[in-house]
């Protein structure tokens, strides 16, 4: 396993981060039993970072998997609270379901750019009240935009940012791949803490997979890159891209198709409430039916909670 320093902050985190988002139900759903089990092998096999967020309702996995570790751990939790009793409240949520005096790492989520940031500065202000209390370790945004992560870089209040990022630029909103590597390459002169997302674009870019987390790993502004995973296979095959070796798994893995469905027998209503939560635009409602954009998709998932008749899922 590959380490690196996270920014200027104290921790010491493995190259391939976790990205949890796969193991509940906005991913595969996994049973709890099963998606611990994966976790923990990521841990035996050195993988000590993971990356978690309240949205994702996650947090079992993690704290099972954890259960009778003993060696250091770097967790990333998020919130899209942006009030101060929001932001305690989520704190407290992860500190208390994750069974950990110190998240080590606590972020605004999904954060915009232009006149959003500097309104979420007192927000940023609460997380750094968090972190003199010892409750978090570093404060920091993710983000989508080009934009933010541009303007995270000149912010001192943010440590540690969370940008999407991959080869083709699929999914970066303000600004395109260009600039959000200029934004990047900007923050590490500032000595933030940069671990990416999306590298393989939530899926669409898998069946060059391999191109594209190699890609990812070689940027010198990315001190780790997050990845979801579903299988040990696929654990097995990132480790071994990220290390530079070949592995048996990837041709299949990058044959594994994945789309957004609306449940078989379900009549959707057309509501719109999934599509005020897509960021990307990939769902709209046209001729009185939702309609699936698939080229804009990156498969994050964050709309299924949205629908209040849970008719869509990833498979």
């Amino acid at each position: 396993m590959q380490y690196c320093s996270l920014g200027s902050t104290c921790f010491t985190v493995s190259r391939l981060c976790f990205g949890s988002l796969t193991l509940g139900y906005l991913g595969a759903n996994l049973p709890l039993l099963q998606g611990a089990a994966l976790l923990r092998e990521a841990l035996e096999l050195g993988v000590n970072f993971i990356d978690t967020a309240q949205y994702y309702a996650n947090y079992n996995y993690i704290r099972r998997a954890l259960q009778g570790w003993s060696c250091d751990v770097v967790i990333a939790a998020k919130t899209y609270a942006r009030d101060e009793a929001g932001i305690i409240a989520a704190i407290e949520e992860a500190r208390h379901e994750l069974n950990r005096e110190q998240i080590e790492v606590f972020l605004l989520h999904e954060e915009a750019g232009g006149g959003a940031m500097q309104a979420d500065l007192p927000a940023l202000e609460c997380l750094h009240q968090a972190k003199a209390r010892g409750l978090i370790g570093a404060v920091g945004i993710s983000t989508h935009s080009a934009e933010a992560a541009g303007l995270a870089a000149r912010l001192p209040e943010v440590e540690v940012i969370h940008p999407l990022i991959n080869q083709r630029g699929i999914g970066i909103i303000g600004g395109g791949l260009a600039d959000m590597i200029e934004a990047l390459e900007l923050a590490k002169t500032q000595g933030k803490a940069i671990y990416g997302m999306k590298a393989i674009g939530g899926g669409s870019l898998i069946s060059e997979a391999e191109k594209h987390l190699q890609w990812a790993f070689s940027r010198p502004y990315l001190d780790a890159v997050a990845v979801g995973m579903r299988q040990k296979s696929e654990l097995i095959t990132n480790i071994a891209w990220l290390m530079g070796q070949d592995s048996s798994e990837g041709n299949r893995i990058a044959n594994i198709p994945r789309q957004l469905r609306l449940e078989p027998g379900n009549v959707c209503t057309a509501c719109g409430c999934c599509t005020g939560r897509c960021s990307q635009q990939a769902l709209i409602i046209a001729e009185g039916r939702l309609q699936w954009q698939q080229e804009k998709c990156l498969l994050c998932g964050y709309c299924i909670p949205a629908c209040p008749h849970f008719y869509l899922s990833i498979v």
